[in-house]
């Protein structure tokens, strides 16, 4: 838990955290309270890194991995090998 909250920061999670601060304490001091509870959700998520501030889905379940680059050429190809796709 430690390691999630200080690791991976970026500009949203950020953003979250900000923004949920200012909306608690805007909220406490015209007494709505009922905004306290928002705020807190979502600098929790900013804090905690769930949500859309995590940027993808925690864990890396929707986490794409990039192609590596490929030294092959296109007379490397098999042209019996393209057609049969």
């Amino acid at each position: 838990m430690i390691e999630r909250i200080f690791t991976n920061w970026t500009f949203t999670r950020a953003l979250y955290l900000i923004l949920g601060v200012v909306l608690i304490v805007e909220s406490i001091t015209s007494h709505q309270w009922f905004g306290v509870g928002i705020g807190g959700y979502f600098a929790s998520m900013g804090i905690f890194a769930f949500g859309c501030a995590a940027g993808n889905c925690y864990g890396g379940n929707c986490a794409v991995e990039p192609q590596p680059k490929t030294t092959a050429s296109i007379q490397d190809a098999d042209p019996e090998e393209i057609n049969s796709k």
